[in-house]
């Protein structure tokens, strides 16, 4: 029953989605709501990207909630002055691990990486801060150079470091195994983090493969926005987490979907209308043999009650409904029907949704009722 921590960067990294911008009333609200969530901590911007960022943060930091905050920094004192001056105490510094990205962004070796990261941390120890450490692309950057860092840094007193799989580099089994094999070359009270981007749609799992392989905290948005195709799913993780690894988290899941709504609304963004736990089809049934099968029984088709995060189940009618389907809707307004009439309005049902490739609106099935017993009357 390990617990998931929760290090949550909407305002972070879902903010950097392309064509997101939060006013500073939106970033307050989704704070409060990640902290009334449950949610650990929450990373709250980039000082460095200038004086509305930090004011932005500062006015985040005085709201004075129960929640950790952190803001995200590069190995940069003009990037840690920027930070402290916000009241934010908890800095995260972050740096390119790969040779890809350390030599090929920075022009920097690893000793030179590695140097300017020590420079940095020392430097935010100095003004009082709580230090953790970013590894940018540590998907694919060497073993060899990820535990040289940790276990040097390790000597400075910082604890937790974050794995991040910037480019979406692994699957699960690989995410697994590399964050096994990285806790099994450090002291045994280091926190890694993992933070995952969802370029091949896997960013959720893996960030369950490794927090199951020994990581603390999983890094996560709310609706998983972010750059490019976004980031792991906060709902998701939190989900899979209590029901696929049988693991216990803090977050308070009636309040999710009220949550990634206002996320959603601030972000200007569709998320998809599928998309799991959040979406507005997420809980919604058309096919006959799935409505008749929860009407009979509702584990036949679901996992978790849909009300444990604020939802419930909604059958809508279409060509793939059955009779059941259309007696159920019925029944809800009150209408009792015989089985001949059910068949005869579940052929228009089919027909309608056939023609309009969609799914037919109830008052369309009263208006054809409605028809049935005028043509029934008149026959009398």
């Amino acid at each position: 029953m390990k617990r998931l921590m929760l290090c949550d960067t909407t305002l972070r990294d879902g903010e950097q989605a392309a064509g997101v911008s939060f006013t500073r009333a939106e970033k307050l609200e989704i704070a409060k709501l990640l902290s009334e969530c449950g949610v650990e901590q929450a990373e709250v911007g980039i000082p460095a990207m200038g004086k509305r960022e930090m004011e932005d943060i500062a006015a985040i930091a005085e709201l004075d909630l129960p929640m950790r905050l952190m803001t995200w920094n590069r190995s940069v004192p003009a990037d840690l002055d920027k930070a402290k001056s916000t009241g934010v105490s908890w800095s995260h510094i972050s740096l390119p691990v790969s040779n890809i990205q350390l030599q090929g962004k920075l022009g920097l070796s690893p000793v030179e990486g590695l140097a300017k990261l020590l420079g940095a941390v020392d430097y935010a120890q100095r003004l009082g801060m709580t230090v953790s450490v970013g590894m940018e692309d540590s998907s694919r950057a060497q073993m060899g150079f990820l535990t040289e860092l940790i276990n040097r840094l390790y000597k400075e007193g910082i604890r937790r470091f974050r794995y991040a799989d910037t480019v979406s580099a692994h699957h699960p089994q690989q995410m697994a195994e590399r964050i096994a094999e990285l806790l099994g070359a450090v002291p045994e009270d280091v926190e890694l983090e993992v933070h995952c981007h969802n370029d091949f749609g896997l960013a959720a799992a893996n960030t369950l493969s490794g927090v199951a392989a020994g990581a603390v905290w999983a890094s996560t948005t709310v609706a998983g926005i972010g750059e490019r195709t976004g980031n792991a799913a906060m709902e998701e993780v939190a989900m899979a987490w209590r029901y696929l690894y049988g693991g216990q988290t803090a977050v308070k899941l009636e309040q999710i979907k009220f949550l990634a709504d206002k996320v959603i609304a601030a972000s200007g963004r569709s998320v998809g209308d599928a998309k799991p736990i959040v979406g507005q089809l997420a809980f919604t049934h058309e096919s006959g043999i799935h409505v008749d099968g929860l009407m009979k029984e509702k584990a036949t088709y679901q996992t978790f009650d849909p009300a444990e995060v604020g939802r419930a189940h909604r059958f809508v009618l279409g060509k793939h409904s059955g009779s059941g389907g259309v007696a159920h809707v019925l029944e809800q307004r009150g209408l009792e029907v015989s089985a001949e009439t059910v068949m005869r309005l579940l052929e228009k049902v089919r027909e309608y949704a056939e023609a309009r490739k969609g799914t037919v609106p109830e008052y369309m099935l009263i208006q054809w009722l409605l028809e049935e017993q005028q043509r029934a009357h008149n026959i009398g």
